[in-house]
């Protein structure tokens, strides 16, 4: 545990942050520029994540390298279906959030703020990596929580990776501002951005705290100038987040921007943290909007958190063929040709990256 009146001498968990900029009409005061939120942040006090904080006029974070979870995961747990498919990352998270989303199933990291107590163990990027390799990942995952929290971090891990040879990829609520994608730039290969009720700006404010989502289209854009790969989820809330003309906007929105044969992943929700009392998404649902979905153009458009379910597997645009079929995180039959092409009518799918067998029992057919 971590006081929250810590000072930053001898600790290596607390860094000066990147972009922010002193208010010049309030001495003292900063405001940060990580995210969209771009908090006003008052001396002595931290800005809605709860992890950086205004020390004497100047920000710091306090999570730098502060861990909370380090596991060894399919890529396709992100979920990431068209990138290097079959991977092994090393998925690493921290303490705090951006967001307050009152479904979280991560809750007790992410809605940790340095008011109730910060924790984790320290791993030095150095360190970090060589574990990785260690493990025989073929790369880095930022997740769990919001990785826009811990950037600093993030850039010194992504960058040492990059030199060892691993990839790098991120789950992300897509608030991250467009300056700070730019910078990240070529160190980072590909993101999972993860919407929720379709992007509709009413759940938004009233179940994540979020007062505009708007802001996240912008940040796709950034990492589509950046060549980063693109995901997008939707997490399908029964009741309050499953419209289907908020569907049908993202859908199209996601089409005419990144492309008809982005993945497109239809979440089911869980009860959890303070939103216990509403039931999982009826299957039916997802299957309606997935529907909806491919109506709008989107080529392959998957249903998570329902293991066995036909849409997670990937079929070919052309002719239909089942190319890639899945089990939860597992891939359990793998038909493409050595440059990712259908065997049955020869179309190229986009797929990035070559496929590495997984780390458990594969079965591998053509």
């Amino acid at each position: 545990m971590v006081d929250k009146d810590d000072s930053a001498a001898d600790k290596p968990y607390i860094r000066p942050a990147r972009f922010w900029e002193p208010l010049k009409d309030k001495p003292g005061y900063v405001v940060c520029n990580l995210c969209h939120r771009r908090c006003i942040i008052a001396p002595g006090r931290w800005g809605v994540c709860g992890v950086r904080r205004n020390i004497d006029g100047k920000l710091y974070t306090y999570v730098y390298g502060l861990l909370t979870a380090v596991n060894l995961d399919p890529i396709e747990k992100k979920p990431l279906m068209h990138f290097e498919p079959g991977s092994s990352v090393l998925s690493i998270s921290t303490a705090g959030c951006n967001f307050f989303c009152r479904f979280c199933q991560n809750w007790s990291i992410s809605q940790s703020r340095l008011e109730k107590g910060l924790y984790g163990e320290y791993i030095s990027p150095k360190d970090l990596v060589d574990y990785a390799l260690r493990m025989g990942a073929d790369g880095l995952s930022y997740t769990y929580n919001e990785p826009t929290i811990f950037y600093e971090y993030m850039y010194d891990v992504a960058k040492l990776a990059k030199e060892k040879g691993l990839f790098n990829t991120m789950v992300t609520n897509g608030y991250m501002t467009p300056e700070a994608i730019h910078e990240l730039g070529s160190y980072m290969d590909a993101a999972t951005v993860d919407f929720k009720g379709s992007g509709n700006r009413e759940f938004y404010r009233r179940f994540m705290g979020v007062p505009d989502p708007t802001p996240i289209y912008d940040s796709i854009l950034a990492m589509k100038d950046e060549k980063w790969w693109i995901e997008v989820t939707n997490l399908i809330v029964p009741y309050y987040g499953d419209k289907e003309d908020d569907l049908r906007r993202l859908a199209s929105w996601v089409r005419d921007n990144l492309g008809s044969e982005t993945p497109f992943h239809l979440l089911r929700f869980h009860p959890d943290y303070l939103m216990r009392d509403v039931p999982p998404t009826p299957v039916d649902t997802l299957e309606k909007l997935a529907k909806i979905a491919m109506d709008e153009g989107l080529k392959h458009v998957y249903i998570g958190n329902v293991w066995g379910h036909p849409l997670e597997n990937t079929y070919c645009p052309r002719c239909g063929y089942p190319v890639i079929e899945r089990r939860g995180f597992t891939i359990v039959a793998w038909r493409l040709t050595d440059d990712n092409r259908c065997p049955k009518c020869g179309y190229k799918l986009n797929i990035r990256g070559r496929y590495h067998g997984g780390h458990r029992g594969w079965l591998h057919l053509i």
